[in-house]
């Protein structure tokens, strides 16, 4: 009877992929549970990974013109009332603070003491703060286009909790920018849904679809919604990252006016876009694999490990070769920068090291004795591969830029494979309904499925029933006649259908 492979990771995918994923943040030293409901402790390593995603994307966002502010945590409670549909969309996630000090309780402990005049609340996002601000700051025509992101943290109540995904406290970037007319801020809307696009598969080698979010699915208070969608491996979606095209219902709301060049006085037109930790989340569930964590190299904060294996007679000989090989190795570039070397001389056993290296996901891992030194060769290990091969020193230098590159291509590419393999045109109800059949939370199943439609109103019942959701409709490859899959109505357009995160 042949046995299963051994893997790092229990249970392996195909056997609860929930839990899967909650043991690669562990094995990885990702993040844990914080004392409070719902919040995460984000580790060294996964905050050098948020650090990397951070300093692309913050060169990305400058390069188009953008600067970094910062706006305040509290939202006075009035402010979000401005706009009744953006109230209305986050009114169940807001956190909300009444009170301001706290004083001895006569039964012991503390109480809260003085109540605030207004509540305020946490921000879950700050379309209404920022409109406010960038009202005093908007005169004139001149004064604008203002393009403004911010790196912040945010609270949104939410009730079932997954860490990277769903958290009640999460960090992320929200761009707001201001302009004088409308084509101006749909140009920025779409602008920084590629930049998004440009990120996810050139940086986190995740393929996703671009498109507009239906009525129903809108951010609450926009005219559009631009989003980027990507399929995990258990076939589900995860929107990835958002731009919204506000027209002027926060102008008005927030009273941003201007006079324009005509002496006219005009609201400005606005656009809010972000993405956050979860984009961490998605790299999990994008690559990982049972023996845990998988990094692209382009945000892995280490490319190489260097593992030196010697007794101590031999520790001198071996240590001056390893520290000669990280220095030719960082004399390498890949995509623009250093390579990322670090040795790992703990005094811990070879296997336990490894592993230590495989579940948090190194692109590169390096093994060097004496028997390699004496034979010139370097024992090397390429995380999406199932064994290590030896290969000379000269040539692993001279190709460690090459195997970065191709490791990322790689990973591409099998992200793309799966969601091609698992997305399917369906034009009829029983179709959609075996598709997205329910077999069970653990379960692997489903995927994408481009359908035409209609009336989105109509599909409510059904989608709710199959815990499906309109992921988007596509803007590319997307000009194709059709009929509704439920009620055989003519449809100009398709979208896309699947279960999500």
């Amino acid at each position: 009877m042949n046995k299963a492979p051994r893997t790092a990771i229990s249970p392996t995918r195909e056997e609860n992929y929930p839990e899967w994923y909650q043991q690669v943040i562990r094995a990885a030293d990702l993040a844990e549970n914080s004392p409070v409901r719902g919040c995460m402790v984000i580790k060294p390593w996964g905050y050098q990974l948020w650090e990397n995603v951070q300093r692309a994307l913050d060169d990305m966002f400058k390069a188009t013109g953008h600067q970094n502010a910062y706006f305040p945590l509290f939202i006075p409670m009035s402010f979000l009332e401005k706009e009744a549909e953006h109230v209305e969309g986050f009114a169940k996630e807001c956190a909300v603070v009444t009170h301001h000090r706290l004083e001895p309780d006569p039964d012991g402990g503390l109480r809260p003491a003085g109540k605030l005049e207004e509540p305020l609340i946490v921000r879950p996002t700050s379309e209404t703060i920022i409109g406010a601000t960038y009202a005093k700051w908007v005169q004139s025509y001149r004064d604008l286009p203002i393009l403004i992101n911010q790196w912040a943290n945010v609270v949104r109540w939410e009730m079932r909790t997954r860490m990277f995904l769903r958290t009640a406290e999460f960090l992320w970037q929200e761009g707001h920018t201001v302009h004088a007319t409308s084509e101006e801020a749909v140009e920025e809307t779409e602008q920084m849904v590629e930049v998004y696009r440009d990120f996810a598969e050139n940086w986190m080698a995740m393929p996703v679809i671009v498109g507009s979010k239906t009525p129903l699915e809108r951010f609450p208070g926009a005219v559009e919604t631009l989003s980027i969608e990507s399929m995990m491996q258990d076939r589900k979606a995860l929107q990835a990252g958002t731009s919204h095209f506000l027209g002027q219902n926060f102008s008005k709301a927030q009273e941003i006016k201007f006079q324009s060049e005509s002496g006219e006085i005009e609201f400005a037109w606005t656009t809010s876009w972000g993405v956050s930790t979860r984009l961490i989340g998605a790299l999990i569930m994008t690559h990982s694999d049972d023996d845990g964590l998988v990094l692209p190299p382009r945000l892995a904060p280490i490319h190489v490990v260097i593992q030196p294996i010697y007794k101590d007679d031999s520790r001198a000989e071996v240590m001056a070769y390893v520290q000669s090989l990280r220095e030719e190795l960082t004399a390498q570039t890949y995509a623009g920068a250093p390579v990322r070397v670090t040795i790992d001389d703990r005094d811990i056993r070879g296997g336990e090291k490894k592993w230590y290296h495989v579940k948090r996901g190194v692109p590169i891992r390096l093994e060097v004795g004496p028997k390699d030194i004496a034979a010139g060769t370097v024992f090397c290990g390429i995380r999406n591969q199932p064994k290590s091969v030896g290969i000379e020193r000269s040539v692993l230098v001279a190709t460690i830029s090459e195997k970065l590159a191709t490791l990322q291509q790689e990973l591409f590419d099998a992200a793309l494979k799966l969601r091609e393999d698992n997305t399917v045109e369906l034009s009829s109800e029983a179709e959609f309904r075996e598709f997205f059949a329910d077999n069970g939370e653990t379960a692997i199943s489903g995927g994408f499925a481009w359908c035409h439609f209609a009336d989105e109103d109509s599909l409510q019942p059904l989608l709710k029933e199959l815990k499906v959701t309109i992921r988007c409709v596509p803007r590319v490859d997307n000009d194709v006649q059709g009929t509704c899959f439920l009620t055989g109505k003519p449809a100009a357009q398709r979208a896309v259908f699947a279960k999500a995160y």
